[in-house]
């Protein structure tokens, strides 16, 4: 396994997509080609889109310079993803009954971590926890007031998994702030929980 400790980080761009699709699989498109649409455009339009579609939207993004998400790199491949963008980014998540949002947080700076994938060989080694802490890193540092997740608690599969788990998210400082769903708690991060984590 390699060492975890020389990774870097860098948002989704231009410039860094081709890592993005070499991590996916230019064919693939990570979970059953889902290309990371499936918060941005309605249930309808990502089952039309099919995955050529899904990735060219999300391609059009990127060279947009819009807030994706990040990469970790390791040896300059992607071996990990965490998407994060301001809510406004996700307006089917807006409508979500488990995960909207919350009114005493504006959504235009309130950010949310919609999606994690890893790469095969990288896996159950700890590496979401450091995407979850870069993309917080990269969030506060864009001027988000807080950032947002709904991890599933029992997932049992990669498919089930994208979201994380309620106890990695504890661990680096997120505190529930809601439960709409037995297994899907909202989760939160400010920085009075990173002073109260020893967020580092």
């Amino acid at each position: 396994m390699a060492d975890l400790r020389d990774l870097r980080f860098v948002p989704l761009s231009a410039a860094s997509w081709p890592l993005l699709e070499d991590l996916f699989g230019p064919e693939r498109g990570a979970d059953s080609g889902c290309w990371c649409m499936w918060w941005r455009v309605s249930r309808s339009r990502f089952n039309a889109m099919g995955k050529d579609a899904r990735k060219a939207a999300l391609h059009s993004l990127a060279d947009s310079a819009q807030p994706l998400g990040i990469l970790a790199i390791h040896d300059d491949q992607a071996v990990g993803w965490c998407a994060v963008a301001p809510r406004t980014a996700y307006p089917v998540l807006m409508r979500s009954r488990v995960a909207a949002p919350l009114p005493d947080q504006p959504p235009e700076t309130c950010w949310f971590i919609s999606c994690l994938y890893v790469r095969v060989g990288f896996r159950r080694h700890g590496l979401t926890a450091h995407l979850i802490k870069a993309a917080v890193d990269h969030a506060i540092a864009s001027g988000a007031s807080c950032v947002e997740a709904c991890p599933n608690e029992a997932a049992t599969s990669s498919s089930e998994g994208f979201v994380g788990t309620p106890a990695t998210f504890a661990k680096l400082g997120f505190a529930e702030i809601a439960r709409r769903s037995p297994t899907r708690p909202m989760m939160r991060w400010t920085q009075s929980g990173r002073d109260r984590q020893g967020h580092q």
